[in-house]
């Protein structure tokens, strides 16, 4: 049975192998799942994969977000799926044969998540991008239609709002996983935040997300042990 740090993502969002360390030291006893994304991977290099395998139990996400011609991108897939990743992202904005072939390069070997639509984007941004109004003024359109993609591709799930999961499962079904970024602890609503289409832990959990990326509330936090514990708490009280 799933626990309630399964369910939470702690994104290393920081510049060096030395600051993730630190935090790979201070959640691995409360995060399910730690993700290394661009930042991190460039400045580290599959090393930082292996530090996290070696300091931790936890399950390992790298969230390069793979977006190029589809040969391009299956060969990539299969060069990660080499670091021993649990997880791995291609965009779902190119088409099916994009996705099909990432699933094709990561095998069995990793579970293939499309990104749908960022969410960092809004309604107006999808119009500034030249998308019609039946798609900017209602988003979830463009992610259903993504995330049908991905689905027919074989993709093992999907990276989308927590605003968005209850009809993706609806018309996909409860076993194509949904991780959701965008996600604030009721008690933390942060200043200046880049994100548009957020929602709470409880709220992500009782639309049935699978998996919750959370970083500025724990990252920022003067204990962030404490603060992923006070999330599992929160997560714990949805799942019952």
């Amino acid at each position: 049975m799933r626990q309630p740090k399964d369910y939470l993502v702690f994104p290393l969002d920081v510049p060096t192998m030395a600051a993730a360390a630190d935090y790979v030291r201070q959640l691995s006893a409360c995060v399910g799942i730690f993700k290394v994304g661009l930042e991190l991977f460039v400045q580290c290099g599959p090393e930082v994969l292996s530090m996290i395998r070696e300091k931790s139990d936890a399950a390992v996400f790298l969230d390069l977000k793979l977006h190029d011609i589809p040969a391009t991108v299956g060969r990539t897939m299969a060069r990660l799926a080499d670091y021993g990743v649990d997880f791995a992202t291609v965009h779902c904005g190119e088409g099916r044969a994009m996705l099909e072939s990432a699933v094709k390069g990561g095998g069995s070997r990793v579970s293939v998540l499309g990104v749908t639509v960022l969410t960092s984007v809004s309604g107006k941004d999808i119009a500034e991008a030249g998308f019609l109004p039946e798609y900017s003024e209602n988003v979830f359109r463009l992610v259903l239609g993504r995330a049908k993609a991905a689905h027919s591709a074989g993709c093992a799930g999907i990276v989308c709002s927590g605003k968005e999961v209850g009809e993706i499962k609806a018309h996909l079904g409860k076993d194509f996983v949904a991780v959701t970024p965008g996600i604030r602890p009721a008690w933390e609503q942060t200043a200046g935040d880049d994100q548009e289409r957020i929602v709470t832990p409880a709220e992500a959990i009782a639309g049935g997300s699978d998996y919750l990326v959370i970083g500025r509330p724990i990252r920022d936090a003067s204990d962030p042990a404490a603060a992923a514990r006070r999330i599992c708490n929160e997560i714990a009280a949805a799942l019952t």
